[in-house]
Formats: C-alpha cells, structure tokens, sequence
C-alpha cells in the first residue's frame, strides 16, 4: 500500500463529494450525474470491467471471462428494462429509454465498424478511454482528445449523410410486434447462444494450447488466510477487502447494471458515453477559433443551450468527469495509481486513428457500445444487434491491422 496514495485518495474522495454537492445546490440533475458518474467509474476500475476487452481478450488469450460478464450485465438489465417499460407502457405513460431505439441503416453498420476499429487502436472504448485516462494512461488521453475532434468531424459529414441513401433506415422496437415477454425470452436465448459459442471458442483455444487464463496483480489477490480468532474489522486485512481485492467481472456486471438502471429510473434515459465528447469537441474547437455555426448539430436549441452555458452546467459532462475522477479514486485508495507511457511513434499515430475513427463512427452510428450497444440491447432494440455484430467485426479487423502494423 502506498501511503501518499491512501491519503490523495481520500483526499480526492471528500473534494467530489463537496463538488458533487455544489452542482447539487445548482441543480439536482447535476448532482444527481455527477454522483452517478463516480459510482460508474469506480465500479469500472475495481472489476477492470470494460467493452473493449470483449473482443481483445478473447483473440489474444482465448478466455471468455469478460464476454460472459457482459452477457450477463445485459441478461440483467435487459429484464429490469422490460419490466420497466411495461408497467409505462400499460400505464400510458412515456417508455423510459425510448431514446435507445436507434434507427437502423447503413450508417449504423459503417458506424459500428470504424468504432470497432477504432476501439482496437486506441485500446479502449469510450466509456474505456474515460477509465483508462483515471487510470493514468497516457494513451487515453491523445484518443479521448481526437475521440472529441472526430465527433466533430462526423457530425459535420451527416448534415449530408443523413440525406443520403446511407442515411435512409427504420426503427425496430421487439415489443412493438411480438410483446414484450415474448422479445424478453428471445433476447435471453440470443444471449445464450452467445453464450455457448464463446465456450466453445475457449475449449478450442484450450485444445490448441492457445488459452490464456484471465490473472490479476498478486497485490490485487486476496492476502493469505489468517486465524480467524484474530480477525479485526478495523485493519488491513478488511481495508485490503474493500478497496484493494478486485472484484470479479460478474461484480462488476451486477454493480454497473444497478447504474445503468439507476440513471435510467431517475432520468428516463438510459447511460450514454459519446454524445458528449461532441460538445467537448466544439468546446476545444472554438478554443482555437473554429466557427461551428455551418454544423447543423451545433445550432439546435440543446446544443446552442449546452454551449452556451459551459462545460460544469452540462450534466453529460460532469458525469463523464465524474467517471474519470471515480476511476482516480479507486485507484489512489487500492495504491495502484501510475502513469503509464509506452509510447514511440508509430504507437502515438494508432491512438490519434483511435480516436478519430472512435468519435467519427459513434456520430454516423448514433452511439458507441454503451449508447448504440448496452443501452440499445437494454431497450430490445433491433439496433443494438446490429451495431453490436459490426462492432465486433470492426474489432477483429482493428486487431489484425493492430497486429499487422505493431501499434
């Protein structure tokens, strides 16, 4: 345990609890953001949970630990969800994350795919460059910054796109037309035969002796047994239980579905990521003089609001701070935290293409994996499935040029 560490990590814990109670007191949906966004970052550090290692994990080791957790962090939500939006459908009210219905077109496929790539080069996903970035790596921080300008960048080209032939799609809720128990059960049998594929992946990465079982840092294991007569709630032991052990990804799913669906109960939308990083984008833009009044996504009433008004008035933006910063704090408090390099050149370049084509194929595909994957799934929109098979194939192309180009 690193002691400096412990004391900036509660140090840090009490400023964004102040902090967290200052927006309050501007706004309760500040607060309620910005409280929701270190809850998501700290429970992202502690289990390592993340998008990206979905297809990374299991081309380099062969483990489906991760994809497991995730299908069963979607498994979880997509049930609450259903129930959710029933009682408001019966009820006649609006259906909470109805937003997640993403049309389907061909934006949507070149979308996901350069995301896919995208998430290969920069190694992470948005949610992933915010963690990675608490983390202290310092490649997080060159794709978040050009995450930001290719949003830009992509909103720019859809003011014609979305006119295009590319553009040109339609909406698919399940429970429109099979109900919703009905497209609950279909859902879980998807994700089941998910399920089986992987494991079966993994028996032949096994077979191959290509496997690579999923390890921690020995100071993230367990410490040896003690006599259990000399247990103390009040020591190292049970502070080591608590802030440095890490959590399985199954933990890690339980905890963050209760996140999604506490933003979702408490906002009536689900959790998005990247439509931020546009605003971001504008915002370090204008910085250097960029006029962005000929970009049809910077003149609605919201964005021209949400410019306006700045970066701590928007509640997209202290939530996605408040991921970076729950991050930090799980890491100074586990004695973890380092900054992390391993840069040259060539690295550098994968990065920058990281995080352009991130921001770019997010625009075209209304979203990145939490907002047009999880939160589409979530919602039985026929979208997520979509983005989601061409994310996955986006990433295992991401690889190979990854592999190919050694960046």
């Amino acid at each position: 345990m690193r002691k400096n560490q412990f004391y900036l990590g509660w140090i840090l814990f009490a400023i964004s609890i102040a902090f967290t109670a200052y927006v309050n007191g501007v706004s309760h949906k500040l607060g309620l953001f910005t409280i929701t966004g270190l809850g998501i970052g700290y429970v992202m550090q502690r289990s390592r949970f993340g998008f990206a290692g979905i297809v990374r994990k299991m081309h380099y080791m062969g483990d489906s630990s991760l994809p497991k957790a995730v299908l069963f962090l979607l498994s979880i939500s997509l049930v609450v969800v259903a129930a959710i939006q029933y009682n408001a459908h019966i009820n006649g009210l609006v259906i909470p994350g109805i937003s997640s219905i993403k049309t389907i077109s061909m934006l949507t496929v070149i979308g996901a795919f350069v995301f896919g790539i995208g998430m290969m080069f920069a190694g992470g996903c948005a949610s992933g460059t915010l963690t990675d970035l608490g983390e202290g790596y310092v490649r997080a921080a060159i794709s978040l910054l050009f995450f930001c300008i290719g949003s830009v960048i992509g909103v720019a080209h859809l003011d014609t796109l979305k006119h295009s032939v590319l553009g040109r799609g339609f909406k698919f809720y399940f429970p429109d037309y099979i109900g919703y128990f009905a497209s609950i059960m279909l859902f879980l049998a998807f994700y089941g035969l998910m399920y089986m594929f992987i494991k079966k992946y993994e028996a032949k990465r096994k077979k191959e002796g290509t496997y690579i079982k999923e390890g921690y840092e020995e100071w993230e294991k367990d410490l040896p047994v003690k006599d259990e007569t000399e247990y103390k709630m009040l020591s190292f032991e049970t502070y080591h239980k608590f802030f440095v052990k890490r959590w399985s990804f199954y933990i890690g799913g339980v905890l963050l579905s209760v996140m999604f669906l506490v933003v979702l109960v408490t906002t009536g939308k689900n959790w998005g990521v990247s439509t931020t990083f546009t605003y971001w984008g504008g915002w370090i833009l204008q910085l250097f003089g960029v006029d962005l009044s000929g970009i049809g996504f910077f003149q609605t009433d919201k964005a021209l609001k949400i410019m306006g008004n700045g970066f701590f008035n928007d509640s997209g933006s202290v939530r996605n701070l408040g991921i970076m910063v729950g991050t930090i704090i799980a890491s100074l408090l586990a004695g973890g935290l380092s900054i992390t390099k391993n840069m040259d050149l060539r690295k550098i370049i994968g990065y920058i293409l990281g995080g352009l084509f991130m921001g770019y194929g997010a625009r075209l595909g209304s979203g990145c994996n939490i907002g047009a994957f999880y939160s589409a799934l979530s919602s039985m929109s026929l979208s997520g499935i979509v983005f989601g098979g061409f994310l996955v194939l986006g990433g295992i192309v991401g690889l190979k040029l990854v592999d190919r180009y050694k960046l």
